[in-house]
């Protein structure tokens, strides 16, 4: 069973276990917390990097939910009907390939970021390695098991760690143009529920790029191809990095 938040209330607290940067949430894994209290689909826009450890607040805000630490507002969520072109599944050979080229293994800005970090052992982080796939797109795949200590109450992976896988590919999908850049942006639609011990392909794709905006899609699939959730997701590139 998953130790995910503690919920007191309205208060929400993220463990250090599901970092992004050393001192802050996952953006991915922390908008998936925010769209776990939403009725229906939801984008998620980050505003500041949520501390970890720290009692935070969500609460209603209009037709949507926003995530505040003493006063601060670090995330606000409004509902979203995602819709996009998701491409078919790279192949599991061709996915195991690509995690082998995965450059955060030779240099990574976020070693210990909970989902794609290197320096998270197996059962702590996720370790989605997402590397390029062997054609001319910007497109990155990867192969991601999740473990027991994902799992909700029924014992499939809880939703809010299907949007942290979903969040990292993204990143590493643009890049080679982005630099280092931070997620702005996300939204995910989850269309079945993954079962703990399962491989998923994993997969992100450029979308556009627009300045120092980069609009990234992500997508997760069953061995045999199936589509189980997709993401699309803007990312900020940070200036002089």
């Amino acid at each position: 069973m998953v130790g995910t938040v503690t919920l007191l209330g309205q208060n929400i607290t993220i463990a250090s276990r599901f970092c992004g940067p050393p001192q802050s949430g996952n953006g991915g894994y922390v908008a998936g917390l925010l769209a776990k209290a939403m009725p229906a689909g939801c984008q998620v826009t980050l505003h500041a990097p949520p501390p970890l450890d720290a009692p935070l607040t969500l609460s209603a805000a209009d037709d949507g939910m926003q995530l505040h630490h003493e006063g601060r507002l670090l995330a606000s969520a409004r509902p979203y009907e995602l819709a996009m072109t998701v491409p078919p599944a790279p192949s599991i050979d061709a996915s195991s390939a690509a995690q082998q080229r995965f450059e955060g293994i030779v240099r990574h800005d976020l070693p210990g970021c909970f989902v794609c970090g290197p320096n998270r052992d197996p059962g702590d982080g996720l370790r989605i390695f997402a590397g390029p796939l062997d054609d001319p797109k910007q497109s990155v795949a990867a192969l991601w098991t999740p473990d027991a200590s994902l799992a909700d109450r029924d014992e499939t992976v809880a939703s809010e760690f299907l949007w942290a896988a979903l969040d990292c590919p993204g990143f590493f999908a643009v890049r080679p143009v982005s630099g280092l850049a931070l997620l702005g942006r996300f939204a995910a639609r989850l269309l079945e529920p993954v079962r703990v011990g399962e491989t998923l392909i994993v997969n992100g794709w450029a979308i556009r790029h627009d300045g120092r905006k980069h609009q990234t899609g992500t997508a997760l699939y069953r061995e045999n191809g199936s589509l189980v959730a997709f993401a699309e997701a803007t990312w900020i590139s940070i200036p002089g990095r």
